[in-house]
Parts: structure tokens; C-alpha cells; sequence
């Protein structure tokens, strides 16, 4: 099941670390344990889940899998990539799961995307695009989101965040 909301086309900083602080806060009263794998958000998600004190009850650990390689290396299936490619909602599904497991945490969240622009490495890249997925034991939920053009590196990735934290919340 995929969101059908229109994202605003600017972020704000100081909400996107409002609602993760609110998240973090409800896993931690919860006991409910997350951990995440990166690509495009390079660690994003998951640093602003631990700049809430208290954190550390429930962020069992996290990757950063910016290369193809490295996201095999941490259980994402290479023959999911080769036949969906890096950038899909297959790719992102199999990240959530793969980190989920690596760290028995109840939550994992896998992104893979494209910012500003294409990436030369993989043919499947759309700059703006980004997939992301939220898996639990109730089962794994992919989204794929097209970003509009952002000022900067930082921008995109709390925007990616952004969207993110609502699929969790």
C-alpha cells in the first residue's frame, strides 16, 4: 500500500527534527527497536532518531550502504538488484528486511534514490526518485517518491526523511 499524499515542495528543518523527536520518543515509550540501511540519506534517518536523548534503548545500529557492493555485503540479495535495479521499491524492501534481521530490531527502514543527479554506476537512475520501505514483522511496506529539485544534498535528505517518518508514524 502506497501513500497518495502530495509532499510540500520545501522542507523545514527544525519540523522534519520535531517529528523524528516525537517518533523516537513514542519508540523508546514503546520499547520499540529500529535500525536502518542508507543509501541515498547516507546515515540521515538514523542520526536524527539518535539526536533524541535516550536513543540508544531503541537504535540497535545502522548501515550506510551507499554502493551496490556494500549492500550485498550487508544481505541484500545481488539478484534482487540485478533484475529490479539499486533504485526500486524491491531494492529498498529487501535493505529494510536484510537490517531488520541483521540487528533483530522490530523496525528497519531501507532507502536507495537518486538526488540532484543521475548517478553514471547504475542505469536505473532518476534524479528526484527515491524508494524507501519500512519493514516489520507484520509484514514489509515500499514507497517510491519523486523529490522535487531541492537546494542541496542536506535538503534532500531531510525531505527523504521526512516522508519516511510519516510512513511510521
Amino acid at each position: 500500500m502506497q501513500r497518495t499524499t502530495t509532499p510540500p515542495s520545501a522542507i523545514d528543518e527544525a519540523s522534519v527534527r520535531a517529528k523524528y523527536e516525537r517518533l523516537t520518543r513514542r519508540l523508546i515509550a514503546t520499547k520499540t527497536t529500529i535500525t536502518t540501511m542508507e543509501s541515498c540519506t547516507a546515515g540521515q534517518v538514523a542520526s536524527l532518531i539518535t539526536d533524541t536523548e535516550g536513543a540508544s534503548e531503541i537504535m540497535k545500529g545502522a548501515f550506510i550502504t551507499y554502493s551496490n557492493e556494500a549492500k550485498v555485503r550487508q544481505g541484500v540479495p545481488a539478484e534482487i538488484i540485478e533484475r529490479y535495479g539499486v533504485y526500486s521499491e524491491q531494492t529498498a524492501a529487501a535493505m529494510a528486511e536484510a537490517c531488520r534481521a541483521a540487528y533483530a530490531a522490530d523496525i528497519g527502514i531501507g532507502v536507495t534514490g537518486s538526488f540532484g543527479n543521475a548517478d553514471p554506476n547504475n542505469p536505473d537512475s532518476v534524479p528526484g526518485e527515491v524508494f524507501f520501505a519500512v519493514a516489520t514483522a507484520g509484514g514489509t511496506v515500499a514507497h517510491r517518491r519523486v523529490l522535487p529539485p531541492q537546494p542541496s544534498r542536506l535538503a534532500y535528505k531531510l525531505y527523504a526523511a521526512d516522508l519516511i517518518a510519516d510512513s511510521i508514524i
